[in-house]
C-alpha cells in the first residue's frame, strides 16, 4: 500500500509561486509525483512548471493503455513531451522566451521506484537505516563537487548554487536521467525543489520525516521549518510512504 501527500508554497521572499506538482495513487500497487521549479521571468516560470506538468501527466495517463511498455520509457516520453511543450511556447510567445523549468518524477510500481530527474529539484529514498539522495543535480556546483573542486558542504553555500546545467524545454530535445530504487514496509520517497533541500539539510529531512511526528503532516512540518528560516525560494515536497 501506498501513502502521499504533497504541498507547495511561494515561501517568504517571492511574489509568485513558480513551482508546481502533482501526485496521484490510483491503486495501492501504483504512485505518480511530479515537481517542476520553473524559471525565466516572473510570468514565465509558473508557465513553464504549469505546462511541464500538464504534458507530463497528460502522457501519463495516455500511457495506461499500453500496459506492456516498461515504466521507464513511459517516464521518458513524458518528460520529452513536456520539454517539446514548453519549447514551443518558450519559442513562440515572446514573453516566454528562454523560460524552462527543473523535473523530478517517480512512478511507482508494485515494489520498484522508477524515477527520473532534469535539473536540480530531487528525490530522496528514506528510512529507518538512513536518508539517500536518489537524482544527481544537473547543476554547475554539483559538477564542481564530482570534479573534487568544492566538497558537498561547500556546495550549500556556493555563489553560483543555483545556475543549473539542464533543464526542461530550454533545447528542442532533452536528456533525462533515469533511476530505479527497491522499495519496502517502511521506505519513504521525497520529492522536493531546490527551495528545500537548499534549506535543510539531509540529517533534517531525515529526522522529520522519520521521527518528525505524523507522516501525513510531514511536508507541512518541513514548509514550516523553512519559512521560518527565511524562505527565499518557492518550496515544493511530495511525500510517498511504503506500508
Amino acid at each position: 500500500m501506498i501513502k502521499a501527500w504533497g504541498i507547495t508554497d511561494k515561501g517568504v521572499v517571492r511574489t509568485q509561486n513558480q513551482d508546481g506538482y502533482y501526485l496521484d495513487v490510483p491503486s495501492e500497487h501504483l504512485a505518480v509525483g511530479v515537481v517542476c521549479d520553473g524559471m525565466g521571468g516572473a510570468k514565465a516560470g509558473n508557465i513553464a512548471s504549469l505546462i511541464a506538468v500538464e504534458t507530463f501527466v497528460d502522457t501519463l495517463q495516455h500511457a495506461q493503455g499500453e500496459p506492456d511498455t516498461p515504466p521507464p520509457a513511459v517516464l521518458a516520453r513524458a518528460a520529452e513531451e513536456a520539454n517539446g511543450a514548453v519549447y514551443r511556447r518558450a519559442s513562440s510567445d515572446p514573453d516566454c522566451f528562454g523560460m524552462g523549468t527543473t523535473m523530478v518524477a517517480v512512478m511507482v510500481v508494485e515494489n520498484t521506484a522508477y524515477l527520473l530527474n532534469i535539473g536540480d529539484s530531487r528525490a530522496y529514498h528514506i528510512n529507518e537505516e538512513g536518508i539517500t539522495r536518489l537524482t544527481r543535480d544537473h547543476s554547475v556546483v554539483e559538477d564542481m563537487v564530482a570534479r573534487g573542486d568544492i566538497t558537498p558542504e561547500q556546495a550549500r553555500t556556493h555563489p553560483r548554487k543555483n545556475l543549473i546545467t539542464r533543464a526542461l524545454g530550454a533545447e528542442e530535445r532533452i536528456r533525462a536521467d533515469l533511476y530505479e530504487r527497491e522499495l519496502v514496509s517502511g521506505d519513504y520517497l521525497l520529492l522536493c525543489s531546490d527551495g528545500l533541500s537548499n534549506i535543510l539539510s539531509d540529517q533534517e529531512l531525515l529526522y522529520e520525516v522519520i521521527h518528525g511526528g505524523d507522516p501525513a503532516d510531514c511536508c507541512q512540518r518541513l514548509l514550516d521549518i523553512t519559512i521560518s528560516r527565511g524562505a527565499p525560494d518557492n518550496v515544493t515536497a511530495v511525500l510517498f510512504q511504503i506500508l
